[in-house]
């Protein structure tokens, strides 16, 4: 049984179709008890008065009651929809992947329709899969392959120019330093001192790769240990000023470049992440199903736990289904300080 076999609770459940929230189609339907009908929470359709509204697991049980199915979001659909998303991601992995046209007439759909179906379920768009899909390929294939090139061939790509065209710059450092752990990279760091305690900041040439607390100069070289570590003097001043102020005034902070890397999982919930206003939040389950995933949970939770940049991709915003905090790798507290600062 999944997280997914029974009803949420009623309160949940209407305040998702009031937000007409896509992230809960195919958790439950609607049932609309004077007009005969049950639909999607997301239904664009007018809403109903509360007290016409009955919560089913699934259409199969709204219409044992004799509800019948909305024509405007066939909610019955989701299943479909399900399985052709999965067929899909299964088509991707292929060595030659097909394109779009030939990946929707696959799965039975419109191509349109269904590239705008496939990145509501996974984050992505086909095309973005694949060279995600690639790129770990490829990030997999330079830790271990004797020279560059075999690597970039290995991973897919048709020629070597077209993965730096694509991943070069993605990958934050070049190649052959990534082959090499790092080697030759030059990470500059600096302290400072703020209402949270304090913070350690670092940063490559393309941008900040670690904002943590009660860390420092060790810390960074042991998750660094083959970059040249050097202190970040006057060239860190502006990168050091907009991430104090980001911790200080998380609601109002400015967008700071950043040099991150992930799993193609822990990148789409780091994404996510960044799209929830301040002020707001979503429970696990739900930045889970907006990643990609809906059933990865506690890898959505691990993915906030992996992130290297503490407030600059929000994870404080991720709470349990409950409404409880959950976890926080610098301490509930700071957590709890965070949420505070984004709703005053």
């Amino acid at each position: 049984m999944t997280d997914f076999d029974s009803l949420p609770d009623p309160d949940a459940a209407w305040a998702a179709v009031l937000q007409r929230n896509r992230a809960w189609d195919g958790r439950f339907v609607t049932g609309v008890l004077t007009t005969g009908i049950y639909c999607r929470p997301s239904c664009a359709a007018r809403h109903p008065a509360r007290c016409n509204v009955r919560f089913f697991v699934d259409g199969a049980e709204a219409r044992l009651a004799g509800l019948r199915a909305c024509l405007r979001c066939r909610p019955d659909d989701i299943g479909r929809d399900e399985a052709a998303v999965a067929q899909a991601l299964d088509l991707l992995v292929d060595e030659d992947p097909p394109r779009l046209a030939a990946l929707a007439a696959a799965v039975g759909y419109a191509p349109d329709h269904f590239g705008r179906l496939f990145k509501s379920a996974v984050g992505l768009t086909p095309a973005q899969y694949m060279r995600a899909l690639r790129r770990g390929r490829a990030e997999e294939a330079l830790s271990s392959a004797p020279r560059v090139t075999d690597a970039v061939y290995e991973a897919g790509y048709s020629a070597p120019s077209r993965f730096y065209a694509e991943d070069g710059a993605r990958l934050g450092m070049t190649p052959s330093a990534w082959r090499k752990g790092g080697a030759g990279v030059t990470i500059r760091w600096a302290m400072a001192d703020t209402t949270l305690g304090r913070m350690l900041l670092a940063a490559t040439d393309k941008g900040i790769c670690r904002l943590s607390f009660d860390e420092g100069e060790a810390e960074l070289r042991a998750r660094f240990p083959k970059a040249q570590i050097a202190p970040g003097g006057t060239a860190m001043a502006s990168l050091l000023a907009g991430a104090v102020a980001a911790v200080e005034r998380p609601a109002m902070a400015a967008a700071l470049p950043l040099d991150v890397q992930g799993t193609v999982f822990q990148e789409a919930v780091w994404r996510e992440l960044q799209r929830i206003p301040a002020g707001e939040t979503l429970s696990y389950t739900e930045l889970a199903t907006r990643a990609g995933n809906a059933g990865a949970v506690r890898a959505t939770g691990s993915a906030c736990g992996a992130n290297p940049v503490a407030v600059l991709i929000p994870c404080h915003r991720a709470l349990r289904q409950d409404g409880s905090l959950g976890g926080y790798a610098y301490g509930l507290e700071r957590k709890k300080d965070l949420l505070r600062r984004e709703k005053d």
